[in-house]
């Protein structure tokens, strides 16, 4: 189904793209919203052409489907790392499948065949190849030099990325070291590589100046392991000795650093430390740098103010990119938030969400050119009203970056880049083991039965998608 195009007054952009008029009104910006959406949906690489996605999106279809699988299936993929051998990885396959009452055909037949050695070999060997399939869907490589030809590949289809180095909370000096020895590698290899590549103009620049091709993303609760809410500043410190070199290392070599914000309890450690050593005089002037604002969040706005009051304050330049996600802790912030008895501090009704994440964006593009804005997000209608506001501010299409996951937002991404406009892909990088919690989390925002992907899997007409939240 096409999305209804209602008619509206337009004005040519420098790219010759045509957009609503400086200072549209709300229903113009509406009528953007369904044309651009429509157009991305077009876009959108047939599924015939990848066999292997569709399967994948099959799975992922059954697994939404029956609560009891998908949380089978999500243990099962937790205890990976701890099996030792095929054997091992079929009983816990099995084990998991056999506490389901009622289980659909293949998986009866699944724990019929763990009873035999024989069987459990062969299931063991098809479940340790479907995980790894699973987990190389979402992580393009162990170390960020097996990860440059598919980063390499991205660019030379007109996409950035993000390099993740896979990592949760450390726990021990030495592995706060570790994880800082990652980076500071990754920001040379990559750095090095990239210098090889075609230029893309389009991803290389935009109304504040050039733009980095080295990116990285970072947590600061991998960089020590005493970030702690009940003491924050003992983190703060500790997390600034080894953020700090890495700041003067990308400064050095021109690449972009991401500071990803993760869950509530560390979040204020982390913007307190990052807006400090921003301040500092040799930041003044670079590196490029970015920090996370999750709308799902119900402080996200207050957030923002002290977000943008700080970014007037201190003029830097390259400006800060302001990456807007929805947020991956959902599931956390409740589950702790029941446990101690405290207000729940994300919002519940995913239609309160999504009109939060527009009200941000749109308060993110009026403050440029003191922010860059960088919108993430898999949903079409929140994708498309970026791009309708932003064009309807007078703004360039190059002046906004959007932003989507590897293995999530892959239709998405094919479709920005096709249509010209500066997409960046976040990649995770890392072995299967580090990776497994950050696995875990992407599959169950991929089969949450809230879940735009969902719901477009699902068949919803393209006029529902695109419908205000």
């Amino acid at each position: 189904m096409t999305a209804r195009i209602v008619a509206t007054h337009r004005t040519p952009s420098a790219s010759g793209r045509y957009r609503p008029a400086v200072g549209s009104t709300s229903e113009q910006i509406e009528a953007e919203v369904h044309r651009v959406g429509a157009e991305l949906a077009d876009a959108f690489p047939s599924p015939a052409r990848h066999p292997m996605k569709a399967l994948d999106a099959r799975a992922m279809e059954l697994a939404a489907a029956d609560l009891e699988i998908r949380a089978a299936l999500f243990r099962f993929v937790d205890v990976v790392p701890a099996c030792r051998s095929m054997d091992d990885l079929a009983r816990h396959l099995a084990g998991f499948l056999d506490e389901l009452p009622d289980g659909p055909p293949p998986v009866l037949a699944a724990i019929k065949v763990a009873d035999t050695r024989a069987g459990r070999a062969a299931l063991g060997a098809a479940a340790a190849a479907g995980v790894k399939h699973m987990a190389h869907r979402f992580i393009v490589g162990e170390t960020p030099g097996t990860a440059v030809p598919v980063l390499r590949r991205l660019w030379a289809r007109g996409i950035a990325s993000s390099v993740d180095l896979l990592g949760e909370a450390t726990v021990t000096e030495p592995e706060a070291d570790a994880y800082a020895a990652r980076c500071a590698d990754a920001l040379r290899s990559l750095s090095a590589a990239t210098a090889r590549w075609p230029e893309r103009p389009t991803l290389e620049r935009d109304g504040s100046g050039g733009l980095a091709r080295a990116n990285v993303s970072v947590k600061v609760s991998a960089l020590t392991p005493l970030l702690r809410p009940d003491a924050p500043e003992l983190g703060e410190r500790d997390a600034a000795r080894r953020l700090a070199p890495l700041l003067r290392e990308a400064k050095a070599l021109g690449a972009h650093v991401h500071i990803d914000t993760e869950s509530l309890d560390s979040r204020e450690a982390v913007l307190g430390l990052v807006l400090a050593l921003l301040t500092q005089e040799e930041f003044r002037d670079g590196p490029s740098t970015g920090i996370v604002l999750q709308a799902y969040m119900r402080d996200s706005p207050e957030q923002l103010d002290q977000i943008l009051e700080w970014a007037s304050a201190h003029e830097r330049t390259p400006p800060p990119v302001i990456r807007l996600v929805k947020g991956a802790y959902w599931d956390h912030e409740v589950a702790e938030a029941g446990q101690h008895g405290w207000p729940v501090p994300v919002f519940e009704v995913k239609a309160e969400c999504d009109r939060n994440f527009e009200a941000l964006t749109r308060r993110l593009l009026a403050a440029r050119p003191t922010v860059r804005v960088a919108i993430a997000s898999h949903n079409l209608r929140s994708v498309a009203h970026a791009i309708a506001v932003n064009r309807s501010s007078g703004a360039d299409d190059g002046d906004l970056e959007l932003q989507v996951l590897r293995g999530l937002g892959d239709d998405l991404q094919d479709a920005l880049a096709a249509r010209g406009f500066r997409v960046r892909t976040y990649c995770p990088v890392g072995d299967l083991v580090a990776g497994m919690a950050y696995l875990v989390r992407r599959l169950l925002e991929n089969t949450s039965n809230e879940s735009f992907l969902h719901a477009q899997a699902s068949g919803v007409p393209l006029d529902e998608l695109l419908a205000p939240p």
